[in-house]
């Protein structure tokens, strides 16, 4: 029996070209019908390392990162919700929307490892993030999340003050910036082959063909 293929997934918890990376690497999975046979680990990224607690409008945050105006924000959003809807992934966006922190998000990821749960408890955010209008750097939110999907609340959130933890997080973030990864989603097999951003099903389906050795034709 072959070892399962190893895919890094480097991405953060607020960006919708990860989550659409994510659902379609997904599909391709399954359209290959190798559910079982993949072994899939996360590793943080901050979009934005800077943000403060509060927080910031996602129109005037993408304004002053991009110079993006609210025309091409409106339109890029627009694009992402019917792409979303194609993966049967919701991108409800608002006015009132605000970009957040998303450290103590990936704190609870590297926690969410060691129990498996980790993709589960990533969907769990993003979905909270981007179709539930709900702030993922509010303990009360990542409390509920970490519930839902069946892990300890308290002893991953007492990770949060966790010195240990937090540098943990901040090592593993040096170490792909380290490596070139500047952007994401960046999506890594069997620590070989590396696919940059939100990719096509059928890209992803013929990279996985090659690294697992099988036969796809598209």
């Amino acid at each position: 029996m072959k070892e399962k293929l190893k895919i890094d997934i480097v991405s953060d918890v607020v960006c919708p070209w990860c989550t659409i990376g994510y659902k379609r690497l997904e599909k391709a999975i399954s359209e290959l019908g190798m559910e079982d046979q993949v072994d899939i680990t996360w590793h943080p990224f901050e979009l934005n390392p800077a943000m403060p607690p509060e927080g910031q409008s996602v129109t005037e945050h993408i304004t002053q990162k991009y110079g993006s105006t609210l025309a091409q924000q409106k339109e890029s959003q627009q694009r992402m919700t019917h792409i979303g809807k194609e993966l049967g992934f919701t991108f409800d966006y608002f006015d009132a929307m605000r970009m957040v922190n998303t450290f103590d998000a990936h704190i609870l990821l590297e926690y969410a490892k060691a129990f498996g749960k980790q993709t589960e408890l990533k969907m769990r955010l993003t979905n909270a993030f981007f179709s539930e209008r709900k702030d993922v750097s509010d303990r009360t939110v990542l409390k509920q999340a970490l519930v839902d999907v069946g892990l300890n609340a308290e002893e991953a959130l007492a990770k949060l003050d966790s010195e240990e933890a937090r540098s943990d997080v901040r090592s593993k973030q040096e170490y792909w910036k380290n490596l070139g990864v500047t952007s994401v989603p960046t999506i890594v097999f069997d620590k070989k082959s590396a696919v940059t951003g939100a990719q096509p099903v059928d890209v992803f389906k013929r990279v996985i063909a090659e690294q697992h050795d099988i036969k796809y034709e598209q």
